[in-house]
């Protein structure tokens, strides 16, 4: 299998035997430790549903161990080396339960001879994170939340915010988008290019990408944003890579991510429209985690990036000012620092990790100016330089 072959001799690769689940057999959980041991390391949750954690993650763990980092990353139930039971079989939906995720992050910590942990989730893993909080309190040492993902119910904030950017505003780009859904564009996919252009460049990449397709019906970068960011219903799977096909069901069987429209302009709700049907129907939230993390008693840090628009700022800001012990981090940038400023997301989780973590606010500027690594974390770059190229083209 390719997936094997590629995460052979990957440092730090352990296999843990899970229970059977209901119709499910017993499976072997993937995980990694990397980096000088300590008593107390750090499980680094990523986002998804879907994500994996041993193959996307490596550099991020080299360049962790080399800062003194002792990180746990727990390959997802239903994903890529987690993906099949004792018998081969995939996983099915009856195994993709938030609490048994929860459950596998305990066994890790048991397996490792763990007590306590710091919990880093993103976006996804952040809803993770606090619901490790809830759900085993005494196994936390801290938490750090980036983008923070809290409640369905925060379906209300991201709508405000994404109309008042695209759609309400008076200036260029919301006439530009009103001009396109004018001329027939599927708001669906038009909100999910210009969310993700915005979230990557902001204004700098967003406002010469919509000024060309205003223009053109096609252009290259529009197109690659389209295939990075827009859910169809045939949900690429890239093994060990990005596997929504079995853990999705999460998704929207514990987030909603199938709550249905409220009619306006370009709803964020419509985002996973097209594969609903494939999936459970929304049964109800683990917890209240706005409750809950209000009764955290450990360290917390909320890393928001100003131009996250699936987990606006406001969500990061209500929850520091519920929390007990929380300092908020915000950043010049988009969703999930972890994977497109995963240095800031390491800075940020080590001065946790010492306890120096009132220091980081003031240091947020110095986080910005830090240098993007990875393939995610380029990205933007690569797209500034093809609407580049594109503005020196005809028309």
């Amino acid at each position: 299998m390719l997936l094997e072959a590629l995460t052979t001799g990957t440092p730090g690769l352990r296999r843990l035997r899970r229970p059977r689940n209901g119709p499910d057999r017993a499976f072997d959980l993937a995980y990694v430790r990397t980096g000088p041991p300590s008593d107390t390391p750090v499980v680094i949750v990523p986002g998804g549903p879907g994500l994996g954690s041993v193959l996307p993650y490596r550099g991020l763990r080299r360049i962790a161990a080399q800062g003194g980092l002792d990180v746990i990353m727990i390959e997802h139930r239903g994903v890529g080396l987690s993906r099949t039971d004792a018998a081969g079989h995939a996983l099915s939906f009856s195994s993709m339960w938030i609490a048994d995720v929860l459950d596998d992050v305990a066994a890790v910590l048991d397996a490792e001879g763990v007590a306590t942990a710091f919990i880093a989730g993103s976006s996804y893993g952040s809803y993770l994170a606090s619901g490790f909080g809830a759900r085993h309190p005494g196994r936390v040492a801290g938490i750090l939340l980036d983008s923070a993902l809290q409640s369905t119910h925060d379906l209300a904030i991201e709508r405000h915010v994404i109309r008042s950017l695209f759609w309400d505003a008076d200036d260029e780009i919301s006439a530009a988008v009103r001009a396109l859904v004018a001329g027939g564009s599927d708001e669906r996919r038009l909100l999910d290019v210009v969310r993700a252009a915005y979230e990557l460049g902001g204004r700098a990449l967003l406002v010469p990408l919509l000024r060309r397709r205003v223009r053109h019906a096609w252009n290259p970068v529009w197109r690659a944003l389209e295939m990075y960011a827009t859910r169809d219903a045939s949900i690429a799977r890239i093994p060990g890579v990005y596997e929504f096909d079995i853990a999705g069901a999460i998704g929207f069987r514990e987030l909603h991510y199938g709550a249905p429209g409220d009619g306006l302009p370009m709803d964020p709700a419509l985002t996973y429209a097209p594969s609903a049907a494939a999936f459970p129907a929304f049964a109800g939230e683990p917890f209240d985690l706005p409750a809950e993390t209000s009764r955290f008693p450990w360290p917390m840090v909320l890393l928001s990036g100003t131009r996250d628009l699936r987990t606006p700022p406001a969500i990061a800001e209500r929850t520091a000012a519920t929390a007990q012990d929380a300092v908020l981090v915000r950043i010049e940038n988009g969703h999930s620092a972890l994977d497109t400023h995963p240095l800031a997301f390491l800075n940020a989780v080590r001065r946790l990790v010492r306890g120096q973590q009132d220091r980081l606010p003031a240091e947020a500027s110095a986080l910005d100016r830090l240098p993007k690594r990875g393939i995610s974390a380029r990205f933007p770059a690569l797209l500034n330089a093809g609407v580049r190229l594109e503005s020196l083209l005809p028309g």
